[in-house]
This record gives C-alpha cells, sequence and structure tokens, in this order.
C-alpha cells in the first residue's frame, strides 16, 4: 500500500515508519503523500488508540526536505507548503489520538518540525535535532517556529533557528524539545512502555488532553507567516547557493 513508509497495526497500535533509508529518510512529495494517509487512516481506524511515528535504521529519524528532489518545484515555496506540508501538520495536531515519537537518530530541517508535531517524543541518547534551514538560505517551516518557540521561548528558539546547529538529545531534553531521553539499547523498551499506557488509557479523556492544549488558531496563522517567509526566502539567490554548496559538499558563501 505504501511505498515510502511501513504501516502496521499491532493490537490498538498504529505504528508508522519512515523508510527511505538511502537518503535518511528524506521527505518527497510520495512521502509527505503517505504520511497524511496513514494519519488519516490512523484517526479514521477505531481500533487504533495511539499512533508511532518513528524511521526505521539507526542513523537518522529524518533529514528534511529531499534537496535532490527539489522542493517547491512549480507550486512555488509558499504553494509547496500549503499543498504538501500544511495539510500533514494539521492532520497530526487535529488528531484526537495521542502521537508518540521514537526519535531514533537525528531529525534535520522538516524532519525536525515533523517530530515537533507529535505529543510524545521519546529520545535515543544518540538522537538530535537541528534546525538546517538557515544553512541553505531558508527560514523554518512545517510549523517549526509554532512549535519551537511554544516549548523553548522566543529568544531560545531564534538562537536555534538563526543558527542551525545540531541539539544533542540530553540538550533536548533540558530545552523540553523532548520528553524523555533513554539509553539507545532501551529506546524500544522505554516507547513499547509508552504505547501500552495510552493503548490502555482512557480515549475520550486524552481526546479532551490533546484539544485542550491545541491552538489551532495559532498555528494556522504560523504556517501562513512561515508560507510568505519561505517564498521570499526560497527566491532569494542565497537559497541557490546553499543548496549548491550542500549537493557539492562546500561550505555556502551567502551574499
Amino acid at each position: 500500500m505504501f511505498e515510502f513508509l511501513l504501516y502496521e497495526k499491532t493490537d490498538a497500535v498504529a505504528r508508522i515508519t519512515l523508510h527511505r533509508p538511502a537518503v535518511f529518510h528524506a521527505l518527497n512529495a510520495g512521502l509527505l503523500h503517505e504520511l497524511r494517509s496513514a494519519f488519516d487512516q490512523s484517526a479514521a481506524d477505531p481500533g487504533v488508540r495511539v499512533v508511532l511515528l518513528t524511521a526505521s535504521g539507526t542513523k537518522a529519524f529524518c533529514s528534511g526536505a529531499d534537496l535532490k528532489a527539489g522542493i517547491a518545484a512549480e507550486d512555488g515555496f509558499d504553494g509547496t507548503l500549503e499543498k504538501r506540508y500544511h495539510p500533514l501538520i494539521r492532520t497530526m495536531r487535529a488528531m484526537p489520538k495521542p502521537i508518540v515519537c521514537r526519535l531514533n537518530g537525528l531529525a534535520a530541517g522538516a524532519g525536525a518540525s515533523l517530530a515537533l508535531a507529535a505529543d510524545v517524543i521519546i529520545a535515543a541518547e544518540t538522537a538530535a535535532m537541528a534546525f538546517l534551514f538557515v544553512q541553505i538560505g531558508l527560514v523554518p517551516d512545517a510549523g517549526a517556529t509554532y512549535h519551537l518557540q511554544r516549548l523553548v521561548g522566543p529568544m531560545r528558539a531564534f538562537e536555534l533557528a538563526s543558527t542551525g546547529r545540531t541539539i544533542a538529545a540530553r540538550e533536548c531534553l533540558e530545552l523540553g524539545l523532548v520528553s524523555q531521553v533513554v539509553p539507545e539499547a532501551d529506546l524500544d523498551a522505554a516507547t513499547e512502555k509508552l504505547l501500552g499506557y495510552y493503548a490502555q488509557a482512557p480515549s475520550s479523556a486524552l481526546a479532551g488532553i490533546k484539544a485542550l492544549f491545541s491552538d489551532e488558531a495559532g498555528l494556522n496563522a504560523a504556517l501562513a507567516r512561515e508560507a510568505g517567509q519561505q517564498q521570499l526566502a526560497g527566491t532569494h539567490r542565497n537559497f541557490q547557493e546553499g543548496v549548491m554548496a550542500f549537493l557539492q559538499k562546500r561550505k555556502a558563501v551567502f551574499q
């Protein structure tokens, strides 16, 4: 059914696993479409009480947008976000069922945005986050500015977004970006324990709790701001230089 991800339902748990290992699970149009379909399927299935989001392997959770596949195509940067990314993020946040992210490796760029759209993140000690957008001349998107600022505050959010530095798992925990950090060998056990709890918890109460902590208007406003700023950033020559430098594995020279 799916080409770029694995979908499995066991007991009351829907397991969504990113599966493009050759490119560290980079997000292309196909994977973004399949992710939304998988979350829609999970939301509509009355037998699913909790959703797991993770990636295969141990090297990476998601390396962000697939630069080799192209980011904007014919839709422009704002159109691409509204067509491919925003529906996925809105679906995840509107879903009344808890989403547990098993962060098994690096979540970079839009991969970090994807992780932050979950309700709970359990990270391996070897995992990390990096809001790398600035390194190719772009701004954070896919809801990153909304979630990041809510979690760490505006000053720290600006620092993390404007430097694009790698944030190790332990620092992610200190900042409130993840819920729990465990040794890599214990990641599966810790994740299954939490999934087991949510699978038995009162789903009506969980849905209410998630609704109480949601801010649909705030998220939609942030997504619109991101799209506008990304359109400006993506049409600047600094973006072209950033992508070429990335593909050529050299340091970018920005104007």
